[in-house]
């Protein structure tokens, strides 16, 4: 009996950059991120959108990854993910074409060789603010390196190894049960310090978290002033980026009770007070002025603190808050000397 030949098998078909093969926990792996802030991605801002297989697991194709890919690529550039989420691919390769933003090319560089500080920040339309020129020009360490996130859940979704510096967060409206998941997102990235920028909150708020050791401002406040705060909170961080003694818990001084040193002396302020503007109005008199008060409460609340009596941590904080008032007031006196073209050294 002749036996008859085997037809042939099917070739496989070949794979499709839409046929869904991955499954989250490999696009995690590929696109170096956390499962949770994947997840994050997709449910509350649908930028990419698997198929769901019948044993329900979400399946990825390989333009799924690429997307993913991307979209991490881009966030860790500084880029919220709830601005590029609807993007489609062509225009995210056009974002990733483009020149990444720069705040000083000088201090980028610096960056680079020094290790710049790492910070976390909450709040897409501040992250934008940062990008202006000048804003950051009152560092005292290099430009930071920046990563970006709409909200506390998810920045703690997406918590690294990579320990923060610095968790900056924007919060319109400062709601006291907010401040939890402020604490777990910096237990989450280790911050070192956590600094809040505020429109309307209670007053009891404001300084729970002063007395947290947070750093406040209120907005309205523009670059400049946004900028001297930063510069204030960035000097009084302990230095981990050049010649440095490790930081050991518990040792280091609370950065909110350490104001920035004073720019100017009173003999300097009295002399700019005494200076001929060509100012119709005489603000670098008036500044000079104010900063001598300021100067001088910050001097009288740093005193009480050392008081053994229960005012002494309301003080601890009011000289807090005279010391950022005064580091604003040095910038703006700075700025105000340019525009007038009075030498302040």
């Amino acid at each position: 009996m002749t036996s008859r030949p085997s037809p042939p098998l099917p070739a496989p078909a070949p794979t499709d950059a839409t046929d869904p093969v991955f499954r989250s926990g490999a696009v995690a792996r590929l696109a170096r991120m956390p499962v949770a802030t994947l997840r994050v991605w997709e449910q509350r801002y649908r930028a990419v959108h698997p198929a769901t297989a019948p044993s329900g697991h979400r399946l990825y194709s390989p333009a799924d990854v690429q997307r993913v890919m991307l979209l991490r690529q881009l966030t860790e550039q500084g880029h919220a993910i709830g601005s590029i989420a609807a993007l489609d691919f062509a225009q995210l390769q056009e974002i990733a074409r483009m020149p990444a933003a720069r705040t000083d090319g000088a201090r980028g560089a610096t960056a680079r060789a020094a290790g710049a500080p790492n910070w976390l920040v909450v709040g897409t339309a501040l992250a934008t603010r940062l990008q202006r020129a000048g804003v950051l020009r009152h560092l005292a360490y290099p430009a930071p390196r920046v990563t970006v996130f709409d909200s506390l859940a998810e920045a703690s979704a997406a918590a690294s190894d990579d320990a923060a510096d610095l968790l900056l967060w924007q919060a319109p409206v400062l709601r006291p049960g907010k401040l939890a998941e402020l604490q777990q997102t910096r237990q989450a990235w280790h911050a070192r310090h956590t600094a809040v920028m505020y429109r309307f909150a209670q007053a009891s708020t404001i300084k729970t978290l002063a007395d947290a050791g947070s750093s406040m401002l209120r907005e309205p406040a523009d670059d400049d002033m946004l900028g001297a705060w930063l510069g204030s909170i960035d000097r009084g961080l302990p230095s981990v980026h050049a010649d440095a003694v490790p930081a050991q818990a518990g040792l280091l001084p609370d950065p909110a009770s350490a104001p920035a040193p004073r720019r100017f002396d009173d003999a300097m302020l009295t002399a700019i007070a005494g200076l001929s503007s060509t100012l119709a109005c005489e603000c670098p008199r008036h500044i000079a002025e104010l900063l001598m008060q300021l100067t001088s409460f910050e001097a009288y609340s740093a005193s009480c603190i050392h008081r053994d009596d229960p005012d002494a941590q309301l003080h601890a904080y009011l000289q807090q808050v005279a010391g950022t008032a005064r580091s604003l007031f040095e910038s703006a006196l700075e700025r105000v000397a340019h525009h007038d073209g009075l030498a302040l050294r």
